[in-house]
């Protein structure tokens, strides 16, 4: 069958077979012609059949790993959907690698106002980003964790794919989302996985239905391919913890290994951490998992994985060498009053204008900027407290995003409603 009438229908509302979407994935196929598809399953949908079929040929379209292969063990990973201050994963790896499971990730940059892994990690001066599969792969096993970019030939038809979507506004479909991620997660070798769907004002998905969706895809997806997964459905209302910028964030992640984070960003790492070591070889459940997770924190040996992790990859590991902003401004309260509302996205927005993420893929990022809420919802407030601090290059950037910040804050006079971090989990 010709590409055209694959493209026709689809276009139609059929369903197309694993070897249609083959020729489409990993054939010659000019862009012009996978973009006229991807616009036809964007508007039509696909069955399950079909997005494990995209996600199988994804996948058969460049290298796979396999990490619990090569150690002998089972490999635990973690992915976010994106959301701002999101740093959990800096966290969350080092607990893990403490209580001797083995994580090993690969991750990506940021774009728009979610900050990526990568970005921060490349605000530790010397941090290498970029290993080989073997070096990945050994030190994984010799150090016990790892998180570096994606290597080129790692799934190349989602690059492919996901640069036409973003041109041809087709990234919002759900099927395209989940065998996009779950495409990279199973090429790069993870046995079990955690999948953080963010929701809300600062995340893609915009609604509790849209992110159970979504989570139910990736978890079909998960367990076609063999994997486990688990999906935690978790609040973006608001900023993830205060820190909002490369820097700030693994200054934040740092102190939360220390037992010294936010209540929110810790309740996150702690929680997904006992998700990840239940789901590994350990044979403990939740409940143990929580506790050996807590006690990795508390006893120091959380933070010294992360000093090892660093080291590896040739970081410097001491706070003290990350680049600090030239100017510090500071936010106060117009009122007294409770925080009732703290919008993530305009917050984001504000980092992302100061510099700390990209507009487009070529962009530079300014590691040290960043928005620090020092207040956030359901904290009480005097007029005149701080409510945030503005990391930036110039002052007249710092009140720029001052304004925008101030306006993030909603002040009133009843304490808002709670909101726990974690809405929901699925696949447990």
């Amino acid at each position: 069958m010709s590409i055209v009438e694959i493209i026709q229908r689809k276009r139609d509302g059929e369903e197309l077979s694993a070897e249609e979407i083959d020729e489409l994935i990993l054939g010659d196929v000019p862009d012009y012609q996978l973009t006229a598809w991807l616009m036809a399953v964007y508007f039509e949908g696909m069955s399950p059949r079909e997005t494990f079929a995209l996600t199988d040929a994804m996948v058969r379209s460049g290298d796979e790993i396999h990490l619990g292969d090569a150690l002998g063990r089972r490999v635990v990973d973690k992915h976010s959907t994106g959301g701002v201050g999101d740093k959990a994963t800096l966290a969350v790896g080092p607990v893990v690698a403490a209580c001797g499971v083995p994580f090993g990730k690969m991750s990506g940059r940021g774009l728009g106002h979610t900050g990526g892994t990568l970005d921060k990690l490349e605000s530790i001066p010397g941090f290498r980003v970029e290993l080989s599969t073997d070096e990945f792969v050994a030190q994984v096993r010799d150090v016990g964790i790892a998180v570096v970019g994606q290597s080129a030939n790692l799934v190349p038809a989602d690059k492919k794919l996901y640069s036409l979507r973003d041109v041809t506004a087709t990234v919002g479909n759900v099927s395209l989302i989940a065998a996009s991620i779950m495409s990279k997660k199973i090429a790069s070798g993870a046995d079990a996985m955690v999948l953080d769907v963010k929701v809300g004002d600062g995340a893609f998905m915009k609604s509790i239905e849209d992110a159970r969706e979504l989570a139910e895809a990736m978890i079909a997806l998960g367990r076609h391919a063999g994997r486990d997964v688990v999906c935690e459905l978790t609040d973006m209302e608001q900023p993830l913890g205060q820190a909002v910028g490369n820097a700030l964030e693994v200054r934040e992640a740092v102190a939360t290994l220390r037992g010294e984070g936010p209540a929110d960003l810790t309740h996150l790492v702690v929680e997904s951490c006992a998700h990840l070591l239940e789901l590994s070889d350990l044979g403990v459940d939740l409940a143990e998992g929580r506790r050996r997770a807590e006690a990795a924190i508390a006893d120091g040996s959380a933070v010294a994985a992360y000093e090892r992790w660093i080291s590896a990859q040739g970081g410097e590991p001491d706070e003290a060498a990350l680049d600090k902003a030239p100017f510090v401004k500071e936010i106060f309260a117009p009122r007294d009053g409770y925080v009732r509302r703290l919008g993530a996205l305009p917050v984001g927005l504000a980092a992302l204008h100061l510099g700390a993420g990209r507009r487009a893929k070529d962009d530079p990022v300014d590691h040290a900027v960043g928005v620090v809420c020092r207040r956030k919802r359901g904290d009480t407030v005097d007029e005149g407290e701080p409510l945030a601090e503005i990391h930036a290059r110039t002052e007249a950037s710092a009140d720029d995003a001052a304004a925008a910040v101030l306006g993030a804050y909603e002040i009133g006079d009843e304490a808002p409603p709670e909101i726990p971090i974690v809405l929901g989990v699925m696949g447990a």
